[in-house]
């Protein structure tokens, strides 16, 4: 089988060093290049034929998210990971086609540099296989200045939607785009949002913001004991917590439980599903979005079982047909959508309910 053709965009001559010298330890991928300038770099991509690139973020005379959108679609085939430093600006690069990032040494708490190599690796190949997907721009808005709802001609509405209603995402890689295409559709009336989207530490806080803002409904990092109630979306936070829904008499809220890895993840999609499946029961609408593995997909079959209408992205708007593909094979799915179309079903779901 062929080896997967890496190429290393970084201006750290050290970091390059230490990324091509630890990578090309994997007997499956093949370094074709390193650059420490983008523009340098972008010269030689017809030569080298990456499969992938790794790219740094923050670079002098393009950033990497200029890269992805001036240079890449030049080469479609050719798909990239952005390594970044602690900063918000990654979620732009993911916006522009990038198949998922991974943070630099520093940029989260407890570096292991053998984790990190491997998790760099383990991207890599899921990069080479992936469907790139580059979004419709979308402003960052502030949010005084939210968009209106859209004509209720053009969407269900949620009039009759209770507090007892809740919907639960859950994504991985290709997740964090894919979320902003559901929920920025919801309007500020809609039922409480819980969502586990694989991600490291410390920047779950920076994509909730990110989220908030593009969003009508009021989006935020959950911490332990917050409400889930109309208009709000909580994001459980990357770390070593799983997050859990439960209710009192009050309504829902959510429980961040320090816990080890289930389904391979913390937080954990399956956690979250079965947590809201026994909570919430039929008043719940679950969806499993992009990503590698099968995290989500017992879930989902547990809220499908209570009643629950549950919902998988499609193959061909998925980065990655992991998750939601083994929902599907388990019978865990009662509609498979395109992404495009989530938002409005989900939506219909509530429409009229007393």
């Amino acid at each position: 089988m062929p080896k997967i053709r890496v190429m290393v965009v970084d201006d750290s001559l050290f970091f390059r060093t230490f990324l091509t010298r630890n990578v090309a330890k994997d007997p499956s991928i093949e370094i074709v290049g390193s650059y420490g300038d983008p523009i340098e770099a972008s010269r030689h991509i017809q030569a080298m034929k990456p499969d992938v690139i790794a790219l740094d973020m923050e670079m002098p005379r393009m950033r990497g998210d200029e890269f992805l959108r001036t240079v890449m679609p030049k080469h479609p085939s050719v798909k990239a990971i952005v390594i970044s430093a602690l900063s918000g600006n990654v979620f732009d690069a993911m916006h522009a086609g990038a198949i998922d990032f991974v943070g630099k040494p520093g940029s989260t708490p407890g570096f292991d540099e053998t984790k990190f190599i491997a998790e760099i690796i383990q991207k890599i190949k899921v990069a080479s296989t992936a469907h790139t997907h580059r979004f419709a721009d979308y402003s960052a808005r502030a949010p005084a200045a939210r968009p209106a709802a859209a004509p209720a001609a053009a969407r269900p509405v949620v009039s009759g939607a209770t507090s007892k209603n809740i919907i639960a995402i859950g994504a991985s890689t290709g997740g964090t785009e894919a979320i902003i295409e559901v929920v920025k559709h919801f309007p500020a009336n809609t039922p409480g949002v819980v969502i586990v989207q694989h991600m490291p530490p410390v920047f779950t806080k920076m994509y909730a913001e990110r989220v908030d803002k593009i969003c009508m409904m009021s989006a935020k990092e959950a911490k332990n004991g917050d409400r889930v109630t109309q208009g709000t979306i909580l994001i459980a936070p990357g770390g070593d917590e799983q997050m859990y829904l439960r209710q009192d008499a009050s309504g829902y809220y959510v429980a961040l439980t320090p816990g080890t890895k289930v389904s391979g993840h913390c937080p954990s999609v399956d956690v979250l599903f079965e947590s809201v499946a026994k909570t919430a029961g039929r008043n719940a609408v679950g969806v499993l979005l992009t990503g590698m593995g099968a995290d989500g997909a017992r879930g989902l079959l547990n809220m499908k079982q209570v009643g629950c209408h549950t919902i998988g992205q499609d193959e061909e708007s998925c980065v990655v047909y992991g998750m939601p593909m083994e929902a599907y094979k388990r019978g865990a799915v009662s509609e498979q959508l395109a992404l495009s179309t989530i938002a409005n079903a989900v939506l219909r779901r509530f429409s009229g309910r007393r």
